[in-house]
């Protein structure tokens, strides 16, 4: 590998969740930034939920992390 995989945190679904994607591959559908975290570590980049909120080395489609589905959009 020869250098970080592109990260990408689709918007949020209608029904709730983030579809996340590591270099072209759906990892899975994330609830909260721990879930991200988790798909994240087991695509081998070792990350906190703290970290996974700030990095330049995810893409928040639609927008920021704060949003998880449509009961929390402002």
């Amino acid at each position: 590998m020869s250098g970080p995989l592109p990260v990408i945190v689709s918007p949020p679904s209608p029904t709730g969740g983030r579809r996340v994607r590591v270099d072209g591959e759906i990892l899975g559908l994330a609830y909260n930034l721990g879930d991200v975290a988790e798909f994240l570590r087991r695509a081998g980049m070792d990350m906190e939920p703290v970290q996974v909120a700030v990095s330049p080395l995810i893409d928040w489609r639609g927008v920021g992390p704060e949003y998880w589905g449509p009961e929390t959009r402002a």
